[in-house]
């Protein structure tokens, strides 16, 4: 199977960015939403609906998830807890334009529970993977809540419980000292796991990995840093 990797060019905010308050008073419905996320083994667009946005300013890069649920759940509590084994959504980022070995993951449950870590990924086999949770993202602010901004379109599904979740990742935690390149590579993830149902594992990027698995940096789509909101 063959799916090209997406490229998505990152607007600026159009409007001053609120880092600590995260989705902040300015309106994310203008912000673009990237493409349907996909089941991640590439054998169609998700069932639960996921609106991923991003832009950017001099400090660092805004993402923010509205997810169509029916039952958002979560029990992990504290920062960088497995929130994987539950439900979450997940942000993959690295510096230039090739296959990156080193990258930086971060997960947000429906909790407003935050994971980061650094990872090394030498080989895209789990056997050789080293995630480094002790890396705090310095500077980083994040949340999450209920919303009802996914109900066009989302039938059924968004009838109760959708929810959001928003982080912002200064520049200076991924890059500095070195310049910020024009390009990154980039992954978004979603996990859901409905009550008495099978799990979903939907990404921008199908991973094509079967059973899933996120952790397929040659498999991340590529975000420009270049252009302005017309």
């Amino acid at each position: 199977m063959t799916i090209p990797l997406p490229r998505w060019r990152v607007p600026l905010a159009p409007l001053t960015l609120d880092h600590d308050a995260v989705i902040g008073p300015w309106v994310w419905e203008r912000i673009p939403r990237l493409p349907p996320l996909f089941v991640a083994d590439g054998g169609g667009p998700a069932i639960w609906k996921t609106a991923v946005r991003v832009c950017r300013d001099e400090f660092g890069l805004a993402v923010r998830f509205d997810c169509a649920d029916r039952a958002a759940w979560g029990t992990f509590a504290d920062r960088d807890d497995p929130l994987w084994q539950e439900e979450a959504v997940e942000v993959f980022l690295a510096l230039g334009a090739d296959d990156p070995r080193r990258y930086f993951e971060f997960e947000i449950s429906p909790r407003g529970v935050l994971f980061d870590a650094e990872v090394d990924n030498p080989t895209s086999r789990r056997a050789d993977l080293r995630v480094e949770t002790a890396w705090n993202c310095a500077g980083i602010r994040w949340g999450s809540g209920s919303t009802d901004l996914l109900h066009e379109g989302a039938g059924e599904q968004a009838e109760e419980q959708d929810w959001w979740a928003a982080l912002v990742v200064p520049w200076a935690s991924l890059a500095a000292p070195n310049p910020l390149p024009d390009l990154l590579r980039a992954n978004f993830y979603r996990i859901e796991r409905p009550p008495g149902a099978s799990p979903e594992f939907s990404a921008w990027s199908p991973t094509l990995a079967d059973p899933p698995d996120f952790h397929q940096p040659a498999r991340f789509g590529f975000l420009s840093l270049g252009g302005r909101i017309a």
